[in-house]
């Protein structure tokens, strides 16, 4: 489904490479020779003006690789626009590729643009060339995960309302489920003081509630005796005081909740028109933006990933072994994509709640010995093994087809 080539060739284009030292303001450039040799060395800034002199530079060299630490920003995307081919070479390797060249451990931007430029020379055969996925496939990745951020400041927020709340108006803390509730945000906007929730009853909470549309069964009065049962808060002017802080932060969360609802929208809109969504919405529970962040995370370059291994590894759900004579050690993988594990692991864990051969699965491994993390890991590899053969062939899951999941279903009938 994709053309793009997934190796580099045996020589580089006119027997070159370059290597940039992406930083905030400049960037150091290195051009290499066939023999190792840097025959150009130069730093440009971060600007319209400085790209355009990068792009004449290397075209000027018959410079036709860039090795590089980052696979995305203005600098990767102007070099793919302009028919580089970039090679990605993570801060990790960069960072054991030093010693090669001397046991100082000395950093410095322009050295490490000439180990990019020259490893990309010597390890050809172990390097990949970058594949960009689609614009449609980055903008959704951009949406879903800036959605992610406004959900983590939500919670910040929420927790700061929560520890003022304790202090000064304790009886709006776990008077509705959740504090960044609407409901809870219209009340704390109502009655933001001690004073103005002492004017309440029964009848008059019940009328504001369904003034405010409120959708829960709690009883008025269940709701009145949780706020008379809790600590008096604070009155009169230090209480008004303090009320200046609940607006601003029921204020900031009312803010940040509108902003996910509005960015939800326009995941699912920008959803429904990619072309992979068929696969990903097809998974066992994975509605609109669990199913936008998988297929967000994974991408739609199918070169990226030649196999399931390799997808499992990247998202961090395959363990690390590490062997040294007779002594043989599995560990937790720390160096991965830690925005694919989140986004594989938060579908495995729910999963299992809608999928029996997922539900085996899991409590297989609990039984095990296997802490939640550790059990949501093994099924998240095994999901993305499943997830790998339907997004290489274009297929939506279809649980009929789950030889895996019709065998335990055959099983479970017969016992019976």
């Amino acid at each position: 489904m994709d053309s793009a080539p997934t190796t580099l060739a045996e020589e580089p284009a006119n027997d070159v490479t370059c290597g940039i030292d992406w930083a905030r303001d400049d960037h150091a450039v290195s051009i290499v020779d066939a023999r190792g040799r840097e025959i150009y060395r130069c730093v440009i800034e971060h600007s319209a003006a400085g790209l355009r002199a990068l792009l004449r530079l290397l075209a000027q060299r018959g410079v036709g690789e860039v090795g590089i630490e980052r696979p995305d920003g203005p600098v990767v995307d102007a070099l793919v626009q302009a028919g580089c081919t970039v090679v990605v070479i993570s801060p990790n390797q960069l960072k054991n590729l030093r010693g090669r060249y001397g046991s100082a451990g000395n950093k410095d931007d322009r050295f490490d643009a000439f180990v990019l430029a020259d490893t990309l020379r010597t390890d050809r055969a172990r390097l990949r060339p970058l594949t960009p996925d689609t614009p449609a496939t980055t903008t959704l990745r951009a949406t879903c995960r800036a959605r992610k951020d406004l959900i983590a400041h939500r919670v910040a927020m929420a927790n700061q309302l929560r520890e003022h709340l304790k202090h000064v108006f304790p009886g709006a803390v776990g008077l509705f489920t959740a504090l960044d509730s609407p409901v809870s945000l219209r009340f704390l906007t109502r009655f933001d003081t001690q004073e103005k929730a002492d004017w309440l009853t029964p009848s008059r909470l019940g009328s504001w509630l369904r003034s405010a549309g409120y959708p829960g069964r709690g009883d008025p009065a269940a709701l009145h005796a949780h706020l008379t049962a809790a600590p008096h808060g604070l009155t009169g002017p230090h209480g008004d005081a303090h009320a200046h802080i609940t607006r601003a932060l029921v204020a900031a969360l009312s803010a940040i909740a509108t902003q996910i609802r509005a960015l939800a929208k326009q995941i699912e809109q920008q959803l429904t028109t990619h072309a992979d969504a068929h696969i990903f919405t097809s998974l066992p529970r994975s509605g609109t933006v669990r199913a936008a962040r998988l297929l967000a995370e994974i991408g739609d370059c199918r070169a990226r990933f030649p196999t399931p291994e390799a997808l499992a590894c990247l998202a961090g759900v395959a363990p690390s072994t590490r062997q040294s004579g007779k002594t043989r050690a599995v560990s937790f993988r720390w160096s991965c994509d830690k925005q694919l594990r989140d986004a594989i692991t938060d579908f495995a864990a729910d999963s299992r709640h809608a999928n029996p051969w997922a539900a085996n699965l899991y409590q297989q491994a609990t039984d095990r010995g296997h802490d939640h993390p550790h059990a949501v890991r093994i099924l998240a590899r095994a999901w993305l093994n499943i997830i790998w053969h339907c997004w290489q062939d274009g297929t939506a899951y279809d649980p009929a087809k789950h030889r895996a999941l019709q065998t335990l279903i055959q099983d479970q009938r017969a016992a019976a």
